[in-house]
């Protein structure tokens, strides 16, 4: 019998066929199991690996010299520890949002490397002693909290503290002195504040204690106004379930979590900087600060885990 004509191209092409369809396929589940903070397929909270973070869009080009830019640019200062596969979509996310907007703006990552307990506010502290004069307002930004609503200003906050994550907007936290999340500031005005307390170590209470700082400096917090989305304003990335706050309060702790901080701020956080590194995620880019906090024990013995 004669042999078929060209057997390599019919025993090729259902094989591309299906490498093309399992290709379609990765995408596609990739893209449903994408998500933020939110319950597991099945309704089920996720006990396993981190939901997928969504996979931002391709930023744009930043042309910061043109004059629709403004004459402001903002240090956009993100509090980090082992968040990277928060830390991989947002700063490609943050990057395209600022800059559809038209806000100049440099990403700082404030990478905490010493064996310490997290301090949020000491390493805003240190991003700002570290965003150079070319910033001339900040950020105080959470790595898991990204805005859905392009109506959002981040724009250059002259009259005041500016809360982007307001108590009517944040997926959680809803009381009415709450400016933690997202608190856009001008250099100026977080001078005045003598900048955050460095002795809050672990999760919570530092932006409880600078909302008593910003009224003691005389400054009014405002707010977003006409916004409509609501609690669906933001997207949440942090999955309680896979990453465990560090909520642990010693008795001392407990006793000076309400107080406010009259000596400590900017003029006497004790950092040193391991590397400074600039980096390009997706195209997007950033600074990241490795950052070696220093913590006087008989201060602030909750400083570590002991």
């Amino acid at each position: 019998p004669r042999a078929p004509l060209l057997p390599g191209r019919f025993s090729v092409f259902p094989l591309f066929f299906l490498a093309l369809l399992l290709g379609f396929a990765s995408l596609l589940w990739l893209q449903l199991s994408c998500s933020g903070e939110g319950p597991a397929p099945g309704g089920g909270q996720s006990r396993g690996a981190p939901l997928q973070p969504c996979l931002p869009q391709a930023p744009l080009p930043l042309v910061e010299d043109e004059p629709s830019w403004g004459p402001h640019r903002l240090a956009l200062l993100v509090p980090f520890r082992e968040r990277f596969e928060e830390l991989l979509t947002f700063v490609p996310y943050m990057h395209r949002f600022l800059s559809t907007k038209r806000i100049r703006h440099h990403i700082f990552i404030l990478n905490q490397v010493d064996h310490f307990r997290f301090n949020r506010a000491s390493l805003i502290n240190v991003g700002f002693l570290e965003s150079g004069n070319d910033t001339d307002y900040i950020a105080m930004h959470d790595v898991d909290l990204l805005p859905l609503n392009e109506q959002l200003d981040y724009s250059f906050p002259e009259a005041g503290p500016f809360h982007v994550a307001s108590p009517e907007l944040h997926p959680l936290y809803h009381y009415k002195t709450y400016v933690g999340g997202i608190l856009l500031l001008t250099k100026q005005h977080y001078e005045m504040c003598n900048g955050m307390s460095n002795r809050f170590w672990g999760w919570g209470r530092e932006d409880d204690e600078f909302y008593r700082r910003i009224k003691g400096a005389g400054l009014q917090v405002r707010r977003p106004s006409g916004i409509t989305t609501g609690y669906e304003t933001f997207q949440h990335l942090h999955d309680p379930a896979w990453r465990k706050r560090d909520q642990k309060r010693i008795a001392a702790q407990k006793q000076e979590q309400f107080k406010v901080d009259r000596k400590g701020g900017l003029n006497n956080v004790r950092y040193r900087i391991e590397s400074r590194t600039a980096l390009s995620v997706a195209g997007a880019p950033c600074t990241v600060l490795n950052v070696l906090l220093d913590c006087d024990t008989n201060e602030t013995p909750w400083c570590t885990f002991g």
